[in-house]
């Protein structure tokens, strides 16, 4: 009479709530998580083969199709992984310039993260108010390049041109009022107590298990680790900020969004003071119109708003693409993690799970 017998089910891969194409084979034990296996694939378009295949110039352009909500964190890997193997010297303006505007891609990540957890959730309001601001700081990134989403904001060698008349306007009166945005937020969400029921002791993930697995960025500061690359490897103009990581220890999807919350503000921080401290001089180095390689090889590592991304290339005498050229990208390493994350707990934490992942399918497929 009371006899149950374990079902297998697919959450995906057409579910809003997968963030991408993402196909879930859940086996459940009534609605006990007994296993997880995250089916990727489905969005594949061999961008690694094709950049390849294209000069160092060209494949700058394919880094904004990975992380499609960070586009212009891509770019600046890809830029300072080139500039690393050719060993090009940027001007101290640019590095400046870069700094503050992958900052601002932080937040615009972050907040396009915040809106759609909330929404996984229940909360509608939350996603208003979060893309209202990244709205925003779209229309700063249109100001500086003319894209919105696929920015290709910088160049090898810094950048194509220097800032815009009125585009530091545009920069300080955002940063006047976001705090108050965040703490917006925080009023919808922090002490919600349906959030909390939602989100405090879901999805688990201690700093050893994150460690093991190789998860990076908010995921593993979240459980008490404080790597993040910009203090620990620090590029573009990070030596010179003053800004503290944000760290949790509970390790749970409410600690997630206490350190995403908290990076924001450090954000906030950063570009404050590249904006303050903006040096005089150009912005881009002298290059050959065209880059032949040697035999080389580097990994250059950023701290992109997900974790690590990470660029590897292989450069042949004379040549004028990479002969081989990898992606470290933060979603698919994090995504890893999932199977750990809801195992015995509850089919509604999946959702709330894959929210706190924050992964973009375009970047785990490439």
């Amino acid at each position: 009479m009371f006899k149950t017998e374990e079902m297998e089910i697919n959450l995906g891969p057409q579910h809003p709530s997968t963030h991408g194409v993402l196909r879930v084979k859940l086996h459940l034990d009534g609605e006990t998580i007994t296993r997880c296996t995250p089916m990727i694939g489905y969005l594949h378009r061999g961008v690694e083969k094709i950049c390849e295949n294209k000069t160092f110039f060209q494949g700058q352009v394919w880094t904004d199709r990975t992380d499609y909500v960070a586009s212009v964190s891509n770019n600046l890997g890809w830029a300072e992984g080139v500039e690393k193997l050719f060993g090009i010297t940027v001007p101290r303006r640019a590095h400046y310039i870069r700094t503050m505007l992958t900052e601002l891609n932080r937040i615009t990540s972050h907040l396009l993260w915040l809106g759609t957890h909330a929404l996984d959730i229940g909360a509608m309001t939350v996603f208003l108010y979060a893309f209202r601001e990244r709205e925003e700081i779209l229309s700063i990134f249109e100001a500086f390049c003319g894209a919105r989403l696929t920015t290709t904001a910088f160049r090898i060698g810094g950048l194509r041109e220097d800032l815009p008349p009125g585009l530091e306007k545009l920069v300080r009166a955002f940063q006047a009022r976001f705090l108050d945005c965040i703490d917006e937020y925080e009023t919808l969400l922090t002490e919600n107590r349906i959030w909390k029921k939602r989100t405090i002791g879901v999805a688990l993930l201690n700093a050893e298990d994150a460690i093991a697995l190789g998860v990076t960025g908010p995921v593993l500061r979240a459980a008490g680790s404080n790597y993040d690359i910009r203090k620990a490897f620090p590029y573009a103009s990070y030596a010179e900020m003053d800004f503290e990581v944000a760290t949790q220890t509970a390790a749970d999807t409410y600690a997630r969004y206490l350190v995403r919350l908290e990076e924001m503000r450090q954000a906030h921080r950063i570009i404050n003071q590249c904006l303050d401290g903006l040096p005089e001089g150009p912005v881009m180095a002298k290059l050959p119109k065209v880059l032949k390689s040697e035999v080389n090889e580097v990994y250059h590592a950023i701290e992109a708003p997900k974790g690590e991304l990470g660029y590897y290339f292989v450069g042949e005498k004379g040549g004028q693409n990479p002969y081989r050229m990898h992606i470290r990208a933060p979603s698919f390493i994090n995504l890893q993690a999932l199977s750990k994350m809801v195992v015995g707990r509850l089919l509604a934490d999946v959702i709330a799970a894959i929210g706190t992942l924050d992964v973009v399918l375009g970047e785990v497929d490439r």
